[in-house]
């Protein structure tokens, strides 16, 4: 019987966990459809967050890549006046990378959902110099 307590201990805990972090996000973070995506990343800040290797492979046409590891570095390259559309290959890295500007007072922060691995749009796949 102690097992079954510490089962639903644990359980709802990681309840609990799962929506502190669902409602947090909500504040900060808002996730678009791609057709959401394309209509506003044109007017927009668009920043890949995945690793540079990862960027040469295939990377959203326009996209700057600033890796989530260096992205507190880079914070000037990013203007907080501008709304700021991220993306990963799913969404945990543009999701933090997202916190991670809201700390730092941005307001428009948008989060392609279900990442790049979902893409369908245009996409380039050269080396192109657009790191920070």
């Amino acid at each position: 019987m102690n097992t079954w307590y510490i089962i639903l201990i644990i359980l709802g805990a990681l309840i609990g966990y799962y929506l502190f972090v669902y409602f947090r996000q909500k504040k900060y973070l808002t996730f678009l459809t791609q057709e959401e995506f394309i209509k506003g990343y044109r007017k927009a800040q668009l920043i890949d967050v995945r690793e540079p290797d990862e960027y040469e492979k295939g990377h959203i046409r326009g996209a700057r890549n600033i890796p989530l590891t260096q992205l507190k570095q880079s914070l000037a390259a990013i203007r907080p006046d501008k709304p700021v559309y991220l993306y990963c290959q799913g969404y945990s890295r543009s999701s933090r990378a997202a916190e991670i500007l809201y700390k730092n007072n941005y307001k428009e922060i948008y989060v392609l959902q279900g990442g790049f691995k979902k893409w369908t749009g245009k996409v380039d796949t050269k080396t192109r110099s657009q790191r920070y």
